[in-house]
């Protein structure tokens, strides 16, 4: 191993699914480590690798661990926003997260797929592998969806909206629209139904075309990110949006400014979201936490 120059050397991998970029690393040597202070630095597209977050393994809870072998996860994950933020969860996060792990080694699937416990609960990842064996693509079980509020009156950056509430394990706010929504000013309106004062743990923000029963586009602004390419649960959010509104079926095709995502939803139960997940590159880290790591 070359020498450590700057604190901690952190091996990783450069992940994307649809545009949706996460940094992923094996957190379970790095114990101590301020992990918001290292999702803040790594993914800084100037001073570090550049990314819209960070997926860190580790062991999972004793007490999921101790449940049935069809749900006992196989390991555990923590996702920070590129702000440093902890989320609840993320789809494409998630999916990007098993090809990590599956990939590297770190754990193995079972017949039924990869079950991972995250923050928002156990999640299972289905993989669908190339012929070298290495995961090419994969589809998620999200959380059941909980739609809070079907018309709300919403004033924010100077706009009247009319926004679908609901939570996906993290917490969503959409906007159904016939204005385009590559004429959206995302970049001001995002921000100000981030942090408005109805949501006090601030909130995802999506704005949707429904283009015909089986397809979406969709651009989002992510709580502690901004705008991104895609999103797992903000495709999800959007879809199931769309179809409790009675506008698109039970499989819709979501497509964002990075790529396509299918999202199933039958209007009740579970949501399930299928895509492709690609690695970009693996390297090293280097990285000196400002108060050392404790």
């Amino acid at each position: 191993m070359p020498p450590i120059l700057f604190g901690v050397h952190i091996p990783f991998v450069k992940l994307q699914g649809a545009g949706n970029g996460y940094i992923a690393i094996d957190g379970r040597p790095l114990a101590g480590l301020d992990l918001a202070e290292l999702a803040r630095h790594a993914c800084d597209p100037h001073f570090g690798i550049g990314s819209d977050g960070l997926v860190v393994a580790r062991d999972p809870d004793e007490t999921s661990a101790a449940t049935s072998p069809a749900t006992s996860p196989a390991i555990g994950l923590v996702i920070h926003n590129s702000d440093g933020s902890e989320a609840e969860m993320s789809g494409n996060g998630v999916r990007l997260f098993a090809k990590f792990v599956l990939d590297s080694g770190l754990t193995s699937a079972g017949p039924e797929g990869l079950v991972i416990e995250t923050r928002a609960g156990l999640r299972r990842v289905v993989p669908e592998l190339d012929a070298a064996g290495r995961m090419q693509a994969g589809r998620v079980g999200m959380e059941e969806p909980r739609i809070l509020e079907r018309a709300l009156s919403l004033e924010a950056g100077g706009r009247s909206l009319s926004l679908t509430t609901l939570s996906l394990g993290n917490p969503h706010a959409v906007l159904l629209t016939d204005e385009p929504v590559e004429d959206f000013p995302l970049d001001r309106i995002g921000p100000a139904v981030e942090h408005h004062a109805h949501f006090p743990d601030r909130t995802n923000f999506e704005v949707v075309n429904v283009l015909s029963s089986e397809r979406l586009r969709v651009r989002v602004h992510e709580r502690g990110e901004g705008e991104t390419l895609s999103s797992g649960t903000g495709s999800t959010a959007s879809a199931v949006a769309a179809r409790a509104a009675g506008r698109t079926g039970d499989c819709v095709t979501v497509a964002l400014r990075g790529g396509e995502l299918i999202v199933r939803w039958p209007g009740h139960g579970p949501a399930e979201l299928d895509g492709p997940t690609t690695e970009v590159f693996r390297g090293v880290l280097d990285f000196e936490p400002r108060g050392g790591a404790r």
